[in-house]
């Protein structure tokens, strides 16, 4: 039984946890959306709605405590500008864990974190240029000449 058991070691020393969790819920206000094993998003998720309530009450005190947190400024006044006034009204719940298989190289358990309501961004497909016609018969002379 678990009883009075909370929190995660992810198999860390407590600097390197901190650290891990740091990065991830940096990079989690960053870019709105990661992907990790399933036991560091649940241990991160706590960690990324706390900093959401530091910055709905937007003090000054609340500031410097989501800096001392937050690995980079950019991150900050992200949080500060961009998803607070989004999650103004609403209560908890900021963050979402969806599972997504497996890793292949160890079969650890992927999921994706994300807040609620980011939106997916695309990447842009690049066009390959197609080689000209000449090309394929340059190709079809020397392989008839070997």
């Amino acid at each position: 039984m678990r009883h009075l058991i909370s929190g995660h070691k992810l198999g860390k020393q407590p600097a390197h946890r901190r650290a891990v969790l740091r990065n991830l819920v940096t990079n989690l206000i960053e870019k709105e959306r990661i992907q990790t094993t399933v036991l560091r998003a649940k241990a991160a998720r706590p960690l990324a709605e706390r900093m959401i309530t530091l910055g709905k009450r937007d003090s000054l005190h609340a500031r410097r405590q989501a800096a001392a947190f937050l690995m980079t400024p950019g991150a900050t006044q992200k949080l500060f500008s961009d998803l607070a006034p989004r999650f103004a009204d609403r209560p908890g719940g900021y963050t979402r864990i969806i599972r997504s298989g497996w890793r292949i190289g160890d079969g650890a358990e992927l999921a994706i974190l994300e807040f609620i309501g980011s939106n997916l961004k695309k990447k842009e497909k690049k066009t390959r240029k197609r080689q000209t016609e000449e090309a394929p018969e340059e190709e079809k002379e020397a392989a008839a000449q070997k």
